[in-house]
């Protein structure tokens, strides 16, 4: 514990103890959340997302170092407000909330612990962390029917009879389907975040993050109509089967990192910074009068703990009494 400041050492202790405490609360959902990072797909890519946190909390170690930690009395409410949308999940069994308010709770707990001043240092990462939580399935039925519109209207222009209805394509060499698994979304969500991971580490306007990120989400869909497109096209000559394999083996990773490098090689020219260059400063969150204010009532660190301690008790006994009530 030599490298770390000796103010810093009680509040991260603080820390570390609410942490383990809201995840063991919160346990169920987060063996759910690593269960679809490790075996679906669409969410494989979130297992870089705490190694890209560590990363972004690295990178703004000078500045931290600077700063005095101090519990923030408001940040308990966000804890509780976490925790209160993980029992809105779990009562109703909806995961994304439930999820959601898992994530929240942690998120919610480093302001509550470190103070509000840390937390806008640290926003970045913490903002991140909002990836964590596995979403997106709901966007295949409507990705689906985008798929199969561009993959039709591309269709007819290479000048191959086609019908369409719904995700069924009919063409002269047989039927085709938009399954779940070629509607893109995991392409598309992977893809949004990594483009909030470039935005906010290499732009400085908000008009070119909002750009880039919208270029991110158009872009794949697009991309995906068109390769479902190419199959068609090309078992028009080759016949079905070497479609599927051709498709099996290029328009996997291979393709999304083609859009990938597309993508990042057009956004290259107009970079603005560096990702360590934040815009703000330790030095200059000490001038913010604001800051200033919100840790005039600074909670002890033992008063703090027993807070979070206290509220996830509650959320636990909570969701022993009322979720069986629920699923009843």
């Amino acid at each position: 514990m030599d490298y770390v400041p000796e103010n810093w050492r009680a509040p991260l202790g603080l820390l570390v103890l609410c942490s383990a405490l809201l995840i063991f609360v919160t346990a169920r959902e987060w063996g759910e959340m690593f269960h679809q990072w490790w075996n679906i797909d669409t969410y494989t890519h979130i297992l870089l997302v705490p190694l890209i946190i560590i990363w972004l909390v690295w990178l703004r170690n000078d500045d931290l170092i600077k700063i005095a930690p101090k519990p923030w009395m408001p940040g308990l409410a966000l804890v509780a407000a976490g925790l209160g949308l993980w029992l809105v999940g779990r009562t109703t069994e909806i995961n994304l909330f439930a999820h959601a308010g898992a994530v929240g709770a942690l998120q919610a707990a480093v302001a509550a612990t470190l103070g509000l001043r840390v937390a806008f240092a640290l926003a970045l990462p913490l903002a991140f962390a909002v990836f964590l939580v596995p979403f997106g399935d709901e966007l295949i039925p409507a990705l689906q029917l985008v798929t199969a519109e561009i993959a039709i209207a591309l269709t007819h222009w290479s000048g191959v009879p086609a019908v369409v209805d719904g995700i069924f394509i009919e063409t002269p060499v047989g039927l085709f389907i938009v399954a779940e698994a070629c509607s893109g979304v995991k392409f598309l969500v992977a893809m949004v975040t990594l483009s909030v991971l470039v935005s906010f580490t290499r732009f400085d306007s908000w008009s070119r993050r909002a750009a880039f990120i919208a270029a991110s989400i158009i872009i794949p869909i697009i991309a995906n109509g068109i390769r479902a497109w190419g199959t068609i096209y090309i078992a028009q000559s080759q016949g079905v089967e070497f479609a599927a394999g051709f498709d099996h083996i290029f328009y996997g990773w291979i393709f999304f990192a083609l859009v990938v490098v597309i993508l990042i090689a057009g956004a290259w020219r107009f970079f603005e910074r560096e990702p360590d260059d934040y815009g703000w400063t330790a030095d200059d969150l000490s001038t913010w009068d604001l800051l200033a204010r919100a840790e005039r009532r600074s909670p002890s660190i033992s008063a703090t703990a027993g807070a979070i301690a206290a509220m996830a008790f509650a959320a636990a006994m909570l969701a022993v009494i009322v979720a069986p009530m629920a699923i009843g």
